[in-house]
């Protein structure tokens, strides 16, 4: 290049979801919020609570905070420790960089000292026992116990590609045991009256599961109509 980029850029005050916003999704699963999008919005599955959520109560809902520090780095998470608010989910992307940690317990622990609601990255993390001990929910794609350097370049306060979906710092991140779902910030309110709904049907299909309800209208119609047979 002519000109070298700056080794950390950031940028704290990007638009967040409002409280209210934030509470709306607060114990709903992540399921219910992929519906209510039209059955998208989930990170790729091999990004899973660590330790498949055994040990740690894996539930999160709060605004992204994205770390893009590009394969085995770590200088753009540091950065993000910097400007991080109370209830910010530190979103690390190292661009899916496999054999290699972008996280472990010290740093797990400063990011709950500070508030963080949760940590998500498309690489591995360390120390198991010590995050753990923090109790700060956490995804991941594994464990690795080799580090990460904090060379960069990084940005933090942007946007990154993760797990196969682009996410933007203020996107609304909604985490469970099943995985992480990503409400674009644009689309926050939109999803929210979605969501409703889907909650409704769900309550009722509950209902009638629990009654005995063991019927597939819909394959009883195809077959009705001719759009399914049954063949002995």
């Amino acid at each position: 290049m002519i000109e070298e980029p700056p080794i950390l850029t950031l940028r704290p005050n990007f638009p967040r979801p409002t409280a209210d916003q934030i509470a709306a999704f607060q114990d709903v699963p992540t399921g219910f919020v992929c519906d209510a999008m039209g059955g998208q919005g989930a990170l790729e599955s091999r990004i899973q609570p660590i330790g498949g959520g055994r040990d740690i109560d894996c539930r999160a809902v709060g605004p992204a905070l994205v770390a893009d520090n590009g394969p085995q780095e770590i200088l753009a998470t540091m950065g993000a420790l910097h400007i991080l608010k109370p209830g910010d989910i530190v979103v690390s992307a190292v661009h899916g960089h496999r054999n290699c940690s972008a996280a472990g317990d010290q740093f797990c622990g400063m990011l709950k000292n500070k508030g963080a609601a949760g940590f998500v990255t498309d690489g591995e993390m360390r120390d198991y026992d010590g995050i753990v001990e923090t109790g700060l929910p956490a995804w991941c794609t594994g464990l690795s116990p080799n580090s990460p350097y904090s060379n960069g370049p990084a940005k933090v306060g942007f946007g990154a590609v993760v797990g196969g979906v682009n996410i933007e710092s203020g996107d609304l991140i909604v985490a469970d045991r099943n995985g992480v779902v990503i409400v674009p910030f644009a689309e926050i309110d939109t999803v929210i009256a979605r969501l409703r709904h889907v909650q409704k049907l769900e309550a009722d299909l509950e209902e009638k599961v629990a009654a005995g309800f063991c019927q597939m209208p819909a394959i009883e119609e195809m077959i009705a109509d001719g759009r399914a047979v049954v063949v002995e």
